[in-house]
């Protein structure tokens, strides 16, 4: 079963673009007239340009808005487009689950003639944000093992640019460190529903970590111990942008 046909039927509760992170993809796609999204989900991050999407939850397709770009029910290894078919092709946060990287990189190169955009997350980085280090270590060691390391996206890519993304405090995409600063909303399970580590790990396993996180926001421990958090606007969580010039 494709990942998201389970976990993603209320998607759109919680994960819909961040208008900072998306002014940063925006930014790195550049002046290309048209883009085949990856991927692509519900279509949250495509921008105007964007002339088909490639997606392959049927759960997913159905929550597209009306007006969103045309999508074909297909996988990322295999792209039904001609060679060079658009300027630009791009996958937001979608890397990880493929079957074979290697083949979906090369399907994006090969369909795109200018720039080939991915917006992914280092797993050496993001293991050490808080909510996976000391209350969810079992989903910390999911990714440790799942998540698709950055030399190897890079060598499959070949010689491109990766800049951080930093995740503002009041980021509107739901995705997994979205709350850094608002620990609370990781006790909410509609706003667990839309990240996708959280599904990979047993129920006790949750329930376990955000009991003692509950209890921690409740008794001012998580206050106290993440007080320099509280300062920040913005985060580096470890999610990289990572461009291509063809």
């Amino acid at each position: 079963m494709v990942i998201y046909d389970e976990i993603g039927r209320t998607y759109t509760s919680t994960r819909r673009a961040d208008p900072r992170i998306a002014a940063q993809i925006d930014r790195a796609l550049g002046d290309v007239s048209s883009v085949v999204n990856v991927g692509a989900g519900t279509g949250a991050y495509e921008p105007p340009t964007t002339v088909v999407a490639i997606e392959p939850s049927r759960t997913m397709i159905d929550q597209r808005p009306v007006g969103a770009a045309p999508v074909l029910c297909a996988i990322a290894e295999s792209i039904p487009l001609e060679d060079d078919a658009v300027d630009a092709a791009m996958a937001v946060l979608t890397v990880h689950h493929w079957t074979d990287l290697e083949r979906g990189i090369a399907e994006m190169k090969r369909v795109a003639r200018r720039r080939v955009v991915v917006l992914t997350f280092d797993e050496t980085v993001t293991r050490d944000f808080w909510l996976l280090r000391d209350y969810l270590p079992a989903a910390r060691e999911y990714d440790r093992a799942h998540a698709v390391p950055m030399e190897r996206l890079v060598a499959a890519l070949g010689p491109c640019e990766v800049e951080a993304v930093p995740v503002p405090h009041d980021c509107v995409d739901g995705f997994a460190a979205a709350y850094w600063r608002r620990p609370a909303a990781y006790l909410d399970p509609s706003v667990r529903a839309g990240m996708s580590v959280l599904s990979r790990i047993g129920d006790a396993e949750i329930r376990r970590g955000l009991d003692r996180l509950e209890n921690d926001i409740a008794t001012g421990v998580w206050a106290r111990t993440y007080a320099d958090l509280l300062d920040l606007d913005e985060l580096d969580a470890g999610y990289r942008l990572v461009t291509l010039d063809l």
